[in-house]
């Protein structure tokens, strides 16, 4: 799950990033208000966190630019000022809540998990194929009610092949959605992550298979079936 975090306090944004960041999510953070328009503009994101208070776009215009797009991400907002005029305005043009500063850490992850489980559309936050399981806002993967321990990366990818479940996946596509804005990730780096998330899921009735030059499927599996079925190739 992708966030834009737009804040110009540099000290507040760093605490907010690697808040989230150990909690499974995938953080993007811009300080001021053009370079947040031009992200929102060009990219996806399940929910933006948006300071008001940014340098040359506020935070209003941020706002109202993504609706008038007809965007549905989820909006939290964040400001120093706790007038009653500025949270109506905010409301007004879209946004989904509200948190003046300063404020607590664990209530701003509580008020993430409440929008992006609202940003789903009312669809399911768990998802599922055969006995594998990924609960999106708890950040919690299972096969038949026993929870596996994976690290941020790895619910990541499973994430990712869990919405794909049956289609291919190119590492490309992987890079795209588990890799934040200057981060280098090479293909070797992401066949490490599918080689160790494989061995974590395997024997649970599914497997991660590999078409070689293409990427990557989630697919269910017999346990009875012959080995040789069972993989198309190696990462």
């Amino acid at each position: 799950m992708r966030i834009l975090l737009a804040e110009d306090d540099s000290v507040l944004a760093d605490g907010l990033t690697r808040s989230l960041r150990q909690s499974g999510y995938v953080i993007d953070c811009v300080n001021n208000g053009q370079a947040a328009d031009s992200a929102l503009s060009g990219q996806d994101f399940d929910l933006l966190i948006l300071d008001l208070d940014l340098p040359k776009i506020s935070g209003l215009e941020v706002l109202s630019r993504l609706r008038a797009r007809d965007s549905r991400i989820p909006v939290l907002i964040l400001t120093a000022g706790d007038s009653l005029e500025q949270r109506v305005k905010a409301l007004d043009l879209g946004a989904d809540d509200f948190m003046a500063k300063p404020f607590a850490l664990s209530e701003l992850e509580a008020r993430v998990r409440a929008l992006t489980r609202r940003g789903a559309g009312g669809g399911p936050t768990i998802i599922k194929h055969g006995p594998l399981g990924f609960d999106q806002i708890g950040r919690i993967a299972y096969i038949n009610d026993t929870m596996i321990d994976l690290s941020a990366r790895e619910l990541g990818l499973l994430e990712v092949l869990l919405k794909r479940s049956g289609r291919l996946v190119s590492k490309e596509q992987l890079v795209d959605h588990l890799c934040e804005w200057g981060e280098e990730v090479s293909n070797n780096a992401i066949e490490v992550y599918v080689h160790r998330l494989r061995k974590k899921i395997e024997g649970g009735g599914v497997r991660i298979a590999t078409v070689r030059g293409l990427g990557y499927c989630l697919e269910k599996f017999s346990q009875s079936a012959p080995a040789e079925n069972q993989d198309t190739g190696t990462s």
